[in-house]
């Protein structure tokens, strides 16, 4: 594999390649299990793949949390070497080489960005929309790969990709799950030590959520999940919204629900001062 630090160095290896439009893995680093059946699926399907490493500032609302991501560059490397092939590559860009100037550009996704994380994190799918964007730009992927887990921000990147970018297949793959259910996060490895042990109720209370749709009303699930999240020692349910998968209108009432539609149960939380997400596909019986 090959490690470009610019969009000059990737459009001269297009160049010498005679190969173009790869499939792309775009990511933060720390990569995981979940990151790599990403990679895996871009390496199957595509002649050429691309990988890129960026902690994007622009998508973080809370400095600290910006400080605090984990980078394990090294790490990664040594991790993508087994799996990408002598022409692929890893796109290591720096802040300066995706910003030359300050990004002011402003998106707006309309309803999709106005519930669940786009209310509890201002200004975030803007920053998300920003990074792909200018991704998107220099890689030119004939297919981007994205877990299911950030389902909101699948969402938005497909709408994205839709307007400006309508050569660009965006492949949802599944979520790569822990032993106990826990979906797999480069956020997992930063700071739940104590907390970890008690996270795969986060799974089990998502299916058992699912399998109450039913039969009961909406807000009842909604409280049996904050309820049993909530009684879990130092975890503070953020939201439970049951959305349809499309529009990501929220469900507020059972009777709004079809059995011809495909619905998601999503979830956000704190363990201790870690925020986790996580969702649930969700087809009536």
């Amino acid at each position: 594999m090959k490690v470009f630090t610019t969009a000059k160095e990737v459009k001269e290896h297009y160049r010498v390649c005679v190969l173009r439009l790869p499939g792309f893995v775009p990511t933060m680093g720390a990569l995981h299990e979940g990151h790599l059946s990403l990679v895996e699926a871009a390496v199957k399907s595509s002649r050429m793949a691309a990988v890129s490493i960026f902690v994007n500032p622009t998508q973080f609302n809370d400095p600290d949390d910006l400080l605090k991501y984990p980078r394990t560059l090294e790490a990664d490397l040594q991790m993508l070497s087994g799996l990408l092939r002598e022409n692929d590559f890893v796109f290591t860009p720096t802040v300066e080489e995706i910003y030359p100037e300050p990004d002011t550009r402003v998106f707006d996704f309309g309803d999709i960005e106005r519930v669940m994380e786009g209310l509890h994190r201002p200004g975030h799918f803007n920053g998300v929309a920003q990074v792909v964007s200018r991704l998107f730009e220099i890689i030119r992927p004939s297919a981007a790969f994205f877990g299911q887990k950030d389902y909101q921000q699948l969402t938005i990147i497909r709408e994205l990709a839709r307007r400006d970018f309508p050569k660009t297949e965006n492949v949802a793959c599944p979520i790569v799950r822990e032993k106990d259910g826990l979906a797999m996060s480069s956020r997992n490895y930063r700071r739940l030590l104590r907390h970890r042990e008690r996270a795969g109720e986060i799974y089990r209370t998502l299916i058992a959520a699912a399998a109450m749709t039913s039969d009961y009303e909406t807000s009842e699930i909604k409280e049996f999940v904050a309820d049993r999240i909530n009684m879990i020692p130092d975890f503070r349910l953020e939201y439970f919204e049951i959305v349809e998968d499309v529009t990501l209108t929220p469900v507020r009432a059972a009777i709004e629900m079809s059995p011809h539609k495909t619905y998601y149960g999503c979830i956000a939380l704190f363990a201790g001062d870690v925020r986790l997400i996580d969702n649930i596909e969700i087809r009536l019986r």
